[in-house]
């Protein structure tokens, strides 16, 4: 069901005074395409329509802003929460019958008087996952998060000997989040044969298993998870599922990130001309990796475009991370290489540009393609354990996400210009995000200095 607050009248840029209804508009295929009118009044010239909330930068009554937000995470919680329970009867009546339900109880005794369920922290993050916007890559990043919150309460029960420990969202402390945040960071150690605790609980990963063998977490993989897991609390809160906020007093960290490392376009050059004729596979995915660094796209993103991108001479796609929230069409002209890389897979079967394999197989050939074709220039990188710089041969610490680095950088010592090379790596001006994909090197250093001569 598409469930959306709008208002049907607009008032004059200096009428701050007129308030109108909001409605709520229900749409469920043919069953039912409904307009009803709420209680929540507002002035037409404070609402976002898109966001479903008062305007944020508008200058307003706070009181007027938090009421209006409130009432209207309430109603669309209430809403959402009736469809889930009677999705299998819902006909054209149910819109007008779930918004009476909401305003006169009184007239529905029997479904009033039934006690209101208690969602415990896991049953909540399913109807997160269920109900909050994401892209589908951020939902694959969010499923991480439910597996090792679902194997720290099974660590808890088998350490306490008590099946009956549930994670409870309105009794976590902060104390608790440490706690976790500490299981976090050991959980690899319980995937040990070696390790004293394994057979007791070697459970936990046979219950809750990951695609991946648990490695240990660094700090900025535990300042991500956290951000996540806050974000979750955050929503929780906000649509009335609790009032319980240890984030307040927890203190989540900041990432930190060494300086960028790329290959330069001489070693991309390099790259594409060496002979992998006897590496049919490598050759393809050379092919493919120097392609991305020509488009700077997301691996993800990479993995999704299909013939139909390539329009007029250019890629055109939206930012599968930014699709839900903020989508914005990305268009990367295509130079004389990578029209020369098209034309070489235009046979490839199905809608697909390329002949893919596994992600996690494209970034161990990356590496493999890369100390083939000699590029084995020392790069100064940040362990993620330790947080201490280690100098590394740039294949040893390549990835996919290296041809967006590559992509980014060459172009910024090219122009000089965040915002040009933002419109087309699709960051938005101003990106904090934007630093950690290009240096200030020494030969920008330079031309900075000689416009002073």
């Amino acid at each position: 069901m598409k469930l959306l607050f709008l208002i049907r009248k607009k008032a004059k840029a200096t009428d701050l005074e007129t308030q109108v209804p909001i409605y709520v508009r229900m749409r469920e295929g043919r069953k039912f395409d409904k307009w009803i009118p709420t209680r929540i009044m507002v002035n037409p010239n404070y609402w976002d329509s898109r966001e479903e909330c008062v305007k944020k930068r508008v200058v307003c009554d706070e009181a007027m802003r938090q009421h209006v937000d409130g009432e209207v995470k309430k109603l669309r919680r209430f809403i959402e929460d009736g469809y889930e329970k009677e999705r299998n009867s819902v006909d054209a009546e149910w819109p007008n019958n779930i918004v009476a339900r909401y305003y006169h109880p009184e007239d529905f005794v029997e479904e009033v008087e039934e006690e209101e369920k208690h969602y415990m922290l896991l049953e909540l993050f399913d109807l997160f996952l269920s109900k909050h916007k994401m892209s589908d890559v951020r939902k694959k990043n969010f499923m991480v998060i439910k597996r090792v919150l679902q194997r720290y309460e099974l660590f808890l029960q088998i350490k306490k000997r008590d099946k009956r420990i549930k994670l409870d969202i309105d009794t976590i402390t902060q104390d608790d989040l440490a706690a976790m945040k500490e299981y976090f960071r050991t959980e690899y150690q319980y995937a040990d044969e070696t390790n004293e605790n394994y057979k007791r609980f070697k459970k936990l990963f046979t219950l809750v298993p990951e695609s991946r063998e648990p490695s240990q977490r660094g700090e900025n993989t535990l300042v991500d998870y956290f951000n996540k897991i806050r974000t979750f609390f955050r929503w929780c809160y906000d649509y009335g599922y609790t009032t319980n906020r240890p984030f307040d007093k927890f203190k989540v960290g900041t990432a930190i990130y060494g300086t960028p490392f790329y290959i330069n376009l001489d070693e991309r050059n390099q790259l594409y001309a060496f002979d992998f004729s006897n590496h049919p596979r490598l050759e393809r995915q050379r092919d493919i990796f120097v392609f991305q660094t020509l488009i700077g796209c997301r691996v993800g993103d990479l993995y999704g475009l299909t013939k139909s991108n390539i329009v007029d001479g250019a890629v055109e796609y939206i930012q599968d991370k930014t699709i839900e929230n903020n989508p914005r069409t990305i268009r990367v002209p295509l130079n004389a290489l990578a029209l020369e890389i098209l034309e070489k897979y235009k046979d490839t079967p199905g809608d697909s540009l390329f002949p893919l394999v596994a992600e996690q197989q494209y970034n161990e050939d990356i590496k493999t393609i890369l100390k083939m074709a000699g590029i084995d220039r020392m790069v100064t990188v940040l362990n993620p354990l330790t947080r201490k710089e280690e100098q590394h041969p740039i294949y040893d610490v390549a990835s996919s996400h290296m041809a967006r680095r590559t992509f980014i950088g060459n172009l910024y010592k090219k122009v000089k210009d965040p915002n040009l090379v933002g419109a087309l790596s699709g960051h938005v001006e101003g990106s904090k995000a934007f630093a950690r994909y290009r240096d200030i090197d020494e030969d920008i250093k330079k031309d900075l200095v000689s416009l002073l001569d």
